[in-house]
């Protein structure tokens, strides 16, 4: 039987970072924090969200963080065209019928990867570190999710491996052609957001999962790992699974651009407003609420993801 809780933190640039810390500084604030579960999972954005909810830094700190110009990150300014950017990984991921072919198509978006012209590697690492109230792994379970830009293998990072955290988040939110791949171990590894927007089906196993996903169902890139299948998957394995995705006022100060820094106050704001509206459901316990696919329920997004699923196993953590 599933055991444990788990909170699984989806990717979503710089807005998506401070949309989910306001969700939940919002939960928290209608006496639902979640961040004291069992086990993290991080991907791109959500990977230095999970780095920061393990830090221990009070949810209220880590707010203060992304709406007072004095605390927040140094960020590095980028123009981004999302239907631009996702077309060009439409035409890369494509024939995603088997974890082999998934690999392939990772591969190809990793030498794309490698092949964008972007900040030097350094610059784009200083602002990943700057991100992050301290640079120590946390003592409970943690999983940042990367891709071999060069074999196109998912790889998952975690305390035992032996990787800087600075690093392991900096790879898990390094966005192809945007953003320089990052160097650990003699490899170049490219934001792990390229197999799942979430990787919702790394916390298998845990009995009650919420999911903050900035990219909701509907994400705009397709995936060999979607997130509505890895939830059907997770639901039918016994977990229970609450996802929350922006809510209409949230999706208005995401923004075109999730990249641009100055999303972040209206982003976390948004967010905090609608964490505090609870988690979706009515159940005794709200931290046991279950959205099911498909319902009308604000903050979830509706729809069929893109791709098909090639489920966890083609997943290893990087030792």
């Amino acid at each position: 039987m599933p055991e444990g809780q788990a909170l699984v933190l989806g990717g979503g640039g710089v807005a998506g970072i401070a949309w989910m810390t306001g969700v939940l500084a919002g939960l928290a604030d209608a006496g639902q924090d979640v961040t004291g579960a069992d086990l993290l999972v991080g991907t791109s954005a959500g990977a230095a969200v999970a780095a920061q909810v393990g830090s221990g830094l009070p949810l209220d700190a880590l707010f203060a963080r992304q709406v007072d110009p004095a605390l927040q990150a140094r960020e590095i300014s980028v123009e981004l065209d999302m239907e631009k950017l996702g077309a060009e990984f439409a035409a890369l991921l494509t024939g995603m019928s088997s974890a082999e072919s998934a690999q392939d198509a990772q591969r190809r978006v990793g030498a794309y990867a490698l092949a964008a012209r972007t900040v030097p590697e350094a610059e784009r690492r200083a602002a990943v570190s700057s991100r992050l109230p301290s640079p120590e792994w946390p003592s409970r379970r943690m999983l940042l999710v990367a891709v071999d830009a060069e074999s196109g293998q998912t790889r998952v990072f975690d305390r035992e491996s032996g990787v800087n955290l600075i690093d392991a988040v900096a790879a898990s939110c390094a966005v192809p052609g945007i953003w320089p791949p990052v160097s650990i171990g003699g490899c170049r590894y490219v934001d792990g957001g390229i197999r799942s927007s979430d990787n919702a089906d790394l916390a298998a196993g845990y009995a009650r999962i919420v999911v903050l996903s900035p990219l909701g169902l509907n994400s705009p890139f397709p995936q060999p790992v979607p997130l509505r299948d890895a939830v059907e998957r997770l639901r039918s394995d016994g977990s229970q699974v609450t996802v929350i995705a922006p809510d209409e006022a949230s999706v208005a100060a995401l923004g075109i651009n999730p990249l641009d820094p100055a999303t972040r106050v209206p982003a976390a704001q948004a967010g905090r407003a609608q964490g505090r509206a609870g988690l979706p459901g009515d159940g005794a316990d709200p931290a046991l609420a279950v959205v099911e696919g498909g319902e009308d329920v604000p903050g979830l997004v509706d729809g069929a993801g893109g791709g098909g699923a090639v489920g966890g196993d083609d997943a290893e953590v990087f030792a």
